[in-house]
């Protein structure tokens, strides 16, 4: 049995299962099993120019996001705390942006042994995505040690209970179609007193600062995408996905529904993004 991790506790709740046939692909409504698939064509349409496309719509502020986020995790003091290297997944992962930093804090405090599993694992639906991964991972000389690509849906990971450290997910949530069930799933997955993250963007509240974030993502993304990917629909798409995602407080209240232990928020830059945090039981 894997040591469970210092400091982490608390109480169960239970979610209820949705019901509902049809849900939203950015300001469109279309049945439940549809959006998969949509979400899918619209990744595989962007994964060559994602990373370039981040890069331009947040002005690189989404770097500056992820290795906080990846800090904030404490995976090597947790290494060093155990004498072993915690086990994470990330969830719709894709192109490594958090695998990579996630490594790079591990392995200063401790290199994988050669016969444990590897530390990070990446899991995501779309094989475009996964495939830019992996490209990212050969070029970095990344083990297969310590990193490996697997596909699989955020509702129905494909992992026994109780098998990560950590699980988090970096701007993928507000794609999932059954946002309820990939929580309770990654709260599955979890050790007892594992840690859960999850970065995305969210509402501002500020009026000033939204009216102004809702101009320029209303017409600039767009336009960059249509310039920069070819794409103009797929980054309308992301847009609309960003204003149909839950706010702070009504996500916060599904990780609890879902199982999550003392579930918080953080805002970042005025609320543009948020992080939430729970702990499985």
């Amino acid at each position: 049995m894997r040591k469970v991790l210092p400091c982490f506790r608390g109480r169960r709740h239970f979610a209820e299962a949705t019901t509902t046939t049809t849900t939203h692909f950015g300001a469109r409504t279309v049945p439940r099993e549809e959006k998969e698939s949509l979400v899918s064509g619209v990744f595989t349409s962007v994964a060559s120019n994602y990373d370039v496309m981040n890069d331009l719509m947040s002005g690189g502020m989404h770097r500056l996001w992820k290795d906080d986020f990846v800090r904030r995790l404490g995976l090597g003091a947790c290494a060093r705390a155990t004498g072993k290297a915690p086990r994470l997944l990330d969830v719709a992962g894709g192109t490594g942006d958090i695998a990579f930093r996630a490594i790079e804090d591990i392995a200063k405090w401790l290199p994988p042994p050669p016969d444990d599993p590897p530390p990070v694992v990446v899991s995501d639906v779309n094989a475009d995505m996964l495939e830019v991964g992996r490209h990212r991972a050969e070029e970095r000389a990344v083990s297969p040690r310590c990193l490996v690509f697997d596909l699989g849906n955020a509702e129905r990971l494909p992992y026994d209970d109780a098998t990560f450290d950590y699980v988090t997910i970096s701007f993928g949530l507000r794609n999932v179609t059954d946002i309820d069930a990939a929580l309770r799933e990654m709260r599955r997955v979890l050790q007892p007193g594992g840690r859960f993250e999850c970065l995305e963007f969210s509402q501002v509240s500020d009026p000033l600062i939204r009216a102004a974030y809702d101009l320029y993502s209303k017409r600039v993304i767009p336009e960059l995408g249509a310039r920069v990917a070819r794409d103009r629909p797929a980054y309308e798409y992301l847009v609309e996905s960003i204003r149909k995602h839950p706010a702070q407080l009504e996500l916060l209240s599904r990780l609890a529904a879902a199982g999550f232990a003392r579930p918080t928020y953080r805002n970042i830059t005025f609320g543009v993004v948020a992080v939430h945090s729970g702990y499985a039981p």
